[in-house]
């Protein structure tokens, strides 16, 4: 598809607890339209009645691509992110996981796909996690996690692809200048 010029995209990959949601939501304070990709996840749990688990986010991550391949969660999103685009001129994709989800957004969304990746150490992780309000894990289920979205959801793809990383090891208002300095460089508009 043809990009439409002036709309942009930024996906926000990482594993788990490195800070993209911290990133998305400060994006959103700035105007930019937000949509968390876990959150369809989120909604297909408790859609079954689920309680909303670790184990029971998984299942339905796993399901969802095994009906619909790889690209599933952003088969799902596309049309409330081109829509989104219609209003604004910016958008942040909290989670984009998996390559072939990274491979369809560059061919259907119909605006420019710009990733950042937001890493940190693996025990930083472990322990943002742990302390979380929102669905706390343990650290065998943290790396649990890792070990399946790395295994079964091809989460490497857009991480080692990004066009932008943001190391964070640190406090959230270190991340969060890192990130104000990225979008001024990138000349981002908000709403």
């Amino acid at each position: 598809m043809t990009k439409t010029r002036g709309r942009r995209a930024l996906a926000l990959v990482g594993m788990p607890g490195a800070g993209k949601s911290v990133c998305a939501k400060h994006l959103e304070s700035l105007g930019f339209f937000q949509f968390r990709f876990g959150g369809i996840v989120v909604r297909e749990v408790l859609g079954r009645s689920w309680p909303l688990t670790p184990e029971n986010e998984r299942i339905v991550r796993e399901e969802l691509r095994a009906k619909d391949g790889m690209a599933a969660i952003a088969k799902q999103a596309i049309p409330v992110l081109r829509e989104a685009l219609e209003e604004h001129p910016n958008i942040v994709i909290d989670g984009l996981y998996s390559w072939s989800e990274y491979k369809l957004l560059r061919k259907e969304l119909d605006a420019e796909l710009i990733v950042v990746a937001v890493i940190s150490e693996r025990r930083v992780r472990y322990d943002r996690l742990a302390r979380r309000k929102e669905r706390p894990l343990s650290e065998d289920e943290a790396e649990s996690r890792d070990y399946a979205e790395i295994e079964k959801l091809e989460k490497g793809g857009p991480i080692a692809i990004a066009d932008f990383v943001l190391v964070n090891n640190g406090k959230r208002k270190k991340l969060i200048k890192k990130l104000d300095r990225l979008i001024e460089k990138l000349d981002f508009e908000p709403k």
